[in-house]
């Protein structure tokens, strides 16, 4: 499949597909753009107060009011409120549960895409509704730090059951990986442990009593439904938006006096200094999504392009990290900055349990040699979840 200055190329049964360019690309070109399929905030996320619009995750607070909270200091001001992109007068929710969203617009497309099928359709009681039930119970076996939410899966069904063309969103949804073990390695994935076996059969049940499945029931049989766990965590991409952080580059934008600057230079340390100690690295909205072409991506420990969220909403951009030719293999690296600095038997085990593959990157092969030996802050493969 050729898109534009990049085309999708099945590779092997190992790798399955990747993404080449068909142009070239300069450092800091966009390679692409693109919304995900489907993307849903993290539970415990939410229930903190990190205020996201329910359809595309765009913060819903100002940048100084999502200052204070994460500092716990009710009365800072943030000067340059113009640089606050946060628009309030469009803030609108769901007249039957109350879900809020950043636009009438993502209201809509929620509504017509999944949401009349997951609504509460009334306000009281809700906590005994089985979608809050079924999100309770997730929570429980998953803690924080995040990375998959069973209500990814619940919209997953939901887009089935109110799509018109049926056969097309299923199409979408199996192209993704969904595989459990990776034979070839003998791997199996973090989230389908032994110590999960109850309790993925106890979520199956409670999606099966809650959601209408009549037009996907191969997702909950047993092994099926391991496969619908296996899909989100091994494709889900993590998205962060914050209110603070936009407004910190549409500052750092302005063209102002030497000394002001720097007086405002000081004041962004600082006030990231204080939410460090509030909240340490939990400072954005955080959830996760479903992205067709983002998912052909190969990893690499060297990469040569990134991931970024430069709108703060769930709209993902590929960008160049160095300049990339024509017939080249476009790849972003899984791990974040800090994990990728680690001993390649860290990164292979990180790599091992979420993505189900061991890595094969010139980083790596250049490493083969290395003792298989833990970095002393190994990564942390969700022992908790």
């Amino acid at each position: 499949m050729e898109c534009s200055g990049f085309e999708v190329r099945i590779l092997n049964e190992e790798k399955g597909k990747g993404l080449f360019a068909v142009n070239s690309y300069k450092e800091g070109d966009v390679i692409l753009e693109e919304k995900p399929s489907v993307c849903c905030q993290f539970a415990w996320n939410a229930d903190y107060k990190y205020l996201a619009c329910d359809y595309c995750l765009k913060p819903l607070e100002t940048a100084e009011e999502n200052a204070r909270r994460l500092t716990n200091k009710p009365d800072l001001i943030l000067p340059f409120p113009e640089c606050c992109e946060t628009k309030k007068d469009f803030i609108t929710e769901c007249i039957g549960c109350g879900t809020k969203y950043c636009s009438s617009e993502c209201l809509n497309e929620a509504w017509q895409r999944y949401h009349q099928t997951l609504c509460f359709q009334s306000r009281q009681n809700t906590e005994h509704h089985p979608i809050v039930q079924l999100k309770e119970t997730w929570k429980q076996m998953h803690y924080p730090p995040e990375t998959a939410t069973v209500m990814l899966l619940a919209r997953m069904v939901a887009m089935v059951n109110q799509a018109t063309d049926k056969a097309a969103i299923l199409s979408t949804f199996s192209q993704f990986c969904h595989r459990t073990v990776n034979e070839v390695q003998e791997i199996a994935h973090n989230l389908l442990g032994e110590k999960f076996v109850g309790q993925i059969d106890v979520l199956r049940q409670m999606m099966q009593k809650t959601l209408n499945i009549e037009f996907v029931p191969e997702w909950f049989t047993p092994d099926g439904f391991r496969s619908l766990l296996a899909l989100v965590g091994t494709n889900g991409q993590g998205i962060g938006t914050s209110a603070f952080s936009r407004w910190v580059k549409n500052v750092s934008a302005l063209d102002l006096p030497n000394d002001q600057r720097i007086q405002v230079d000081k004041l962004i340390d600082r006030i990231y200094d204080e939410m460090d100690e509030v909240v340490g690295t939990f400072l954005n909205n955080e959830g996760s999504g479903l992205y067709s072409l983002q998912s052909c991506i190969n990893h690499s420990c060297n990469p040569n392009a990134s991931v970024e969220f430069p709108y703060s909403n769930s709209t993902l951009v590929i960008r160049a990290l160095r300049d990339i030719r024509p017939d080249e293999e476009i790849c972003t690296a899984y791990l974040d900055e800090c994990h990728l600095e680690r001993s390649r038997h860290s990164r292979q085990k990180a790599l091992s349990s979420l993505y189900l593959f061991i890595c094969k990157c010139d980083k790596c092969q250049q490493q083969a040699a290395d003792p298989d030996v833990t970095s002393d802050e190994d990564f942390d493969v969700e022992d908790d979840n």
